[in-house]
């Protein structure tokens, strides 16, 4: 309940109300219809804004400026990938193995409880081979055959840094800008502020795939694609890859659509004499969701059905996008979402935490993701999607340069590394073919151009034409936003 509107209004005539109502709904249904059709999309000063290009869904009555970017596909890589055996290339690493990480690199720097008590430090290099890629000559491992294909397209940031450094608050600070839980999601303040272009999908879709190579990885909570303190209908609507991608989605035994749609409005009524006595915004909510499931109905089925898809897409896409609920299987599905105007798709895939069994582990989890993520560049490119659509692939942070564990001649572990690691974005403005910062010659450590999580939310909210110091939400008396009170730019990542 709204604590200023603390005393309940009085009952309506039933007769009154259904009139009003049924005005109510009217105009909110006209309003929609024509906000769709961009004749609503006013500017901050009331004056028509007729221009495509700068037309919002959401509560911005505009984009702050000209956007590079439509749409977001995360591909999350939770667990920490290691930078070191993916992208870092480190070659003088190799006559340096086993001896022990010089202190004036570690400079006391703090250490997770997995290692802090080791005796040892020993220098653990890469096993895996290096070379360059593409026009742009971006080094990539062995592992990454089929990323190496699109290398060209790949803007690498080398030197990305977090405070946090253990998997919950880390996932939490890049989910939402914050390590502790309770702050909407990045794509939840992107369906607040952008909304969705299609009116029968979620602006927000979430899906999850658990890797080969550490399938009992860190365990992923439903609130890291909440909607925090916004209003619950920005939240992330998961997929699943059995039953009903949404949960109750199909009508119960009994039930048909005619008689779904007089319950809904039915229970629309109820909810808006509600809404009339408390205004309460979650009654709001509850309406505009029941609506959204019932026009999903229709929409999600035809999505999922990916039978229309030809042989060479499957192709494209690996040996694994037959299968629902794997990586591959959810990258084809983040295409044909962002084709159809969902504005935020998030790719959580579990599996990159490995502490021991590295070498053996990690070509597992490359295994899974290294020749989907390369299609979904591919498709999205011959499809006229890539140059407006922003891909970023990366993990919650890096892994260490020392071995967690016994160092062998064919095995080694790494630990969590925060001070720098690696990700990278494609499409949506970013700047092709480039590599952003540099690290020291153990990868430990950032010597140029260091970009931390706040500052890359802040440039994913420029590409999309959103100033991040202006998309803001008041709780609590206080003005929030998803880089809080810091983030900047990084003018070097556009294009």
């Amino acid at each position: 309940m709204n604590p200023a509107m603390h005393t309940p209004a009085p009952q309506l005539a039933r007769r009154y109300f259904c009139g009003r109502a049924a005005l109510g709904l009217g105009t909110a249904a006209l309003a929609s219809l024509l906000h769709a059709d961009g004749l609503l999309a006013a500017t901050g000063d009331g004056e028509q804004n007729l221009d495509a290009g700068l037309r919002t869904y959401g509560v911005l009555p505009a984009l702050h400026h000209a956007p590079r970017a439509r749409r977001v596909i995360y591909l999350f890589q939770s667990g920490g990938p290691s930078q070191l055996d993916l992208f870092d290339y480190k070659p003088q690493l190799a006559r340096l193995r086993a001896t022990e990480l010089p202190e004036s690199v570690r400079m006391g720097q703090r250490l997770t409880g997995m290692t802090s008590r080791q005796a040892s430090f020993p220098t653990a290099p890469s096993m895996f081979r290096f070379a360059q890629h593409g026009k742009s000559g971006i080094w990539l491992s062995e592992l990454l055959p089929y990323t190496a294909q699109v290398a060209d397209e790949l803007c690498v940031v080398k030197s990305l840094y977090t405070e946090a450094i253990n998997h919950d608050p880390a996932v939490t600070f890049f989910q939402t800008g914050h390590q502790l839980a309770g702050r909407p999601s990045i794509g939840a303040w992107l369906s607040y502020g952008l909304g969705s272009e299609n009116q029968d999908l979620p602006a927000f879709v979430v899906m999850v795939s658990i890797g080969s190579g550490n399938p009992a990885d860190q365990p992923l909570y439903d609130r890291l694609w909440g909607s925090g303190f916004l209003p619950s209908k920005y939240q992330g609507v998961k997929f699943r890859s059995v039953g009903d991608p949404v949960l109750y989605l199909s009508n119960p035994p009994g039930v048909d659509g005619a008689a779904r749609r007089e319950l809904l409005d039915d229970l629309a009524q109820l909810n808006q004499l509600k809404l009339a006595e408390y205004a309460d915004p979650e009654i709001a909510t509850r309406i505009a969701q029941y609506e959204l499931a019932y026009r999903m109905q229709t929409s999600v089925p035809e999505l999922t059905d990916v039978s229309d898809e030809t042989e060479e897409t499957f192709e494209l896409y690996g040996p694994e996008s037959r299968r629902p609920g794997s990586y591959a299987a959810n990258c084809l599905l983040a295409r044909r979402l962002v084709e159809r105007g969902v504005r935020y798709v998030q790719l959580f895939h579990r599996g990159w935490d490995q502490h021991t069994n590295l070498p053996k582990q990690i070509v597992g989890q490359a295994r899974d993701t290294d020749q989907p993520t390369a299609a979904l560049i591919m498709d999205l490119r011959r499809r006229g999607l890539l140059d407006d659509t922003l891909v970023v692939w990366g993990g919650e942070f890096g892994r260490t340069v020392y071995c967690q564990g016994t160092l062998t001649a064919d095995n080694y572990g790494r630990d969590h590394h925060h001070r720098c690691f690696t990700i990278w974005m494609a499409g949506g403005g970013v700047r092709a073919g480039s590599t952003c910062g540099e690290t020291d010659d153990y990868s430990y450590n950032i010597v140029r151009d260091p970009v931390h999580v706040h500052d890359l939310h802040a440039t994913m909210l420029h590409l999309l034409g959103i100033d991040h110091t202006r998309l803001i939400y008041r709780f609590q008396g206080r003005d929030y936003r998803l880089t809080d009170v810091h983030g900047r730019v990084v003018e070097g990542l556009l294009a």
